[in-house]
């Protein structure tokens, strides 16, 4: 074996678990009237068939008063039995162990679905729910516990493998466990092993529920990052109890406290691998129960150092089964002929999709969250890019214009559906926008979507036609039966500057070539080697409609070449977008180090010479910026001029991606993915 130790078996008290790659407890959005769905059966036995080792489910709600979210599993309902059955059936065909991880989140909640109040330590409010717990009697913590022992017993019915405590980054537990939210002076509060005291409780009562042949453990989080907060030195402490109990099988492990430091638990690119691996390493070093060790571990290289080195004993692989559900498989049991699709660590449509209550997707895996849908359709009518055998019934011409996520999706699709593609490139590589977005501070990984669909080309043994741009000419001489666009987006003028027509033909305004040559105006795509030679003190200011990476990446990348930056937004909210996918926090910290203005609220008025003139469009107060450089980071417009000349020449055309409206990579994926039907529907139509 190629990583010897992460596919080699283990035990987790009387459970054996195939290898050492966990795909670990994680929100779904999957649940229909808090009951597990078809949806949860589908995905996790698609992670199953790719295979993984071990399968943690989404928690499992143990009391009435914990409803923080509409779609979650309500666990101490008996009917749910029906649906864990559904679910461990699928998993146990592949020779893949199931725990579930049931908890109550306390506090970090809501009333909104209950009508009740929320339970809690103690009568703290929550930042991110902005309620204030009720603080429990004696007589209520018992009733928690038992709600675990119910739960527990559901799921040992259900025909789960172990349980898993969630004493982590969502819990009443961690909420006991933690200075920060446990300020109760009876025998619940004060000294570590009264706030360790619930956990202890239930343990015994779990324990008791399942029986010795399940697997039972607890996840706890090793550092709250907070003041006053869980640190790791506590961690190990409880860590330590639990072992003590006798009854605990093994130990996982998490970072941060879903409110304050939501940004590491789920941590994006703009945060190292491995980044939590000193909190397994420390409690491993502690106790000799097996530890799971997580944190954006994104190929099996990585897993089996972290193993080798003694950090842990097994690895939580999430987002990495989420954007490929053949991660296991293909790191451990075949040859290399068939590539990881490797995690982008974007957080777009996975953690991003949970912040707006939505079902959990992927930018890069078209039927992560609709695998049900797939195993419905006998005949697939799309394949997907990573799917199977293509269809060779079609043996239709379609000329593919466009190099980036669209174009390279939509030559996957067609051509493992038979089609005979040919792709055309106007530049002289492939990714499109992707390729400068990855340009900027801490980005890079996201051009391992470009990479990721090279690969797949290469395997079917498709080459692009690079520095080749499609025109009448070509057209002609190929007579394809149709026309994929897919060649992107164009500059729009902002929507906020009055006193000029032309932004991108500004006169210049400085013939020193010591400083910019002009008041330079590029957008988000170009900005990047616009600034390549930017010196240090000149003065940057950006405009941003948009409110997403492209801004934020170019105010960092001014910053670490020394320029003085000012970051103005029409909005309320600065970089609103990137929120959802947990960078805001990061690129706040950096842009305060950094000394940069945000301005808020702001719009432009006037350029003149290298004067900038805005108005706050809230109390209409005038100010003026200095500036050698402005970026602009603005709305799109299609870049679809092929659409005429196919008409012209009677082509049937199909547009996908910015070339259809200008948004985000995950559309253009779907489209791309998705390019059959369409094509099915164009070619064939009555």
């Amino acid at each position: 074996m190629k990583y010897p130790i992460l596919s080699s078996s283990i035990k987790i008290g009387r459970v054996e678990v195939k290898n050492r790659i966990v795909f670990a407890a994680h929100l779904t959005n999957y649940a229909e009237e808090q009951m597990p769905s078809e949806r949860h059966v589908a995905y996790y036995r698609a992670r199953a068939r790719g295979g993984a080792g071990l399968i943690i489910t989404e928690e499992h709600s143990t009391h009435p008063t914990d409803w923080p979210y509409e779609k979650l599993i309500a666990g101490f309902r008996s009917e749910v039995v029906e649906g864990y059955r559904r679910i461990t059936d699928a998993v146990h065909q592949y020779d893949c162990k199931i725990f579930a991880q049931i908890n109550h989140n306390g506090g970090q909640g809501s009333g909104r679905y209950s009508g009740r109040e929320v339970w809690g330590p103690s009568p703290t409010i929550d930042p991110l729910f902005k309620e204030v717990a009720h603080q429990v009697d004696l007589s209520e913590i018992d009733e928690i516990v038992e709600g675990y022992e119910t739960v527990a017993s559901n799921v040992a019915a259900g025909g789960f493998d172990g349980v898993e405590l969630q004493c982590s980054h969502s819990s009443i537990v961690r909420a006991f466990l933690s200075n920060a939210t446990n300020q109760r002076t009876d025998q619940y509060g004060g000294p570590l092993t009264n706030r360790c005291r619930l956990l202890l409780r239930i343990i015994e009562g779990v324990r008791r529920a399942i029986g010795p042949e399940l697997a039972l453990g607890v996840r706890l989080c090793g550092d709250e990052l907070i003041e006053g907060g869980i640190t790791i030195e506590e961690t190990v402490e409880v860590a330590a109890m639990v072992e003590a109990t006798g009854m605990v099988d093994y130990i996982n492990t998490s970072i941060g406290v879903a409110t304050y430091s939501l940004y590491a638990i789920e941590a994006s690119m703009a945060v190292p691998p491995s980044y939590s691996l000193f909190i397994p390493n420390a409690i491993r070093r502690r106790v000799t129960l097996p530890v799971v060790g997580v944190g954006r571990f994104k190929d099996p290289l990585q897993c089996e150092k972290a193993l080798a080195n003694g950090d842990c004993d097994l690895i939580g692989v999430v987002r990495g089964q989420i954007s490929d559900p053949d991660f296991a498989r293909k790191a451990l049991y075949q040859d290399e002929t068939e590539s990881i699709r490797t995690c982008l660590s974007c957080n777009q449509e996975c953690v991003g999709r949970m912040g707006v209550n939505r079902w959990l997707g992927c930018i890069e895996n078209r039927s992560a969250g609709r695998e049900y849908l797939l195993e419905r359709r006998s005949k697939p009518s799309i394949s997907l890019p990573g799917s199977s055998k293509a269809k060779t019934s079609h043996k239709a011409k379609v000329v593919i214009a466009g190099g980036g996520p669209a174009g390279m999706a939509a030559t996957i699709a067609l051509a493992r559906q038979g089609y005979l593609v040919a792709p055309f490139e106007a530049r002289g590589e492939l990714g499109g926008a992707i390729t400068t977005a990855a340009m900027g501070p801490s980005r890079a990984e996201i051009y391992d979507l470009i990479r990721n669909l090279a690969r797949e080309l290469s395997e079917l043994k498709i080459n692009y036609n690079l520095a080749t741009k499609v025109d009448r000419e070509l057209l002609a001489d190929l007579s394809p039966d149709l026309l994929i666009i897919a060649t992107g987006s164009k500059k729009k003028k902002p929507y906020y500057v009055a006193n000029y027509s032309d932004p991108m033909a500004l006169p210049q305004i400085d013939s020193d070539e010591s400083v910019a040559t002009a008041l330079e105006i590029y957008d988000s795509y170009e900005s990047f080697a616009g600034l390549k030679d930017l010196k240090e003190g000149e003065r940057v200011v950006i405009f941003d409609e948009v409110g997403f990476h492209d801004a934020t990446s170019n105010a960092l990348f001014a910053l670490e070449r020394g320029a003085s930056v000012t970051y103005i937004t029409p909005a309320l909210s600065a970089a609103s977008g990137i929120s959802l996918t947990l960078d805001l926090e990061w690129w706040r910290i950096k842009m305060a180090k950094g000394g940069a203005e945000i301005v808020k609220n702001t719009i432009i008025t006037a350029i003149d010479n290298k004067t900038i003139s805005t108005v706050n469009h809230i109390n209409g107060v005038p100010r003026q910026f200095e500036a050698d450089f402005l970026i602009l980071s603005t709305a799109r417009l299609p870049l679809n001029d092929l659409d005429e000349i196919a008409k012209e020449a009677a082509i049937a055309s199909v547009k996908i991606g910015d070339s259809l409206a200008p948004r985000r990579a995950h559309s253009a994926i779907i489209e791309g993915s998705d390019v059959v039907e369409a094509v099915e529907k164009e070619l064939w139509r009555p």
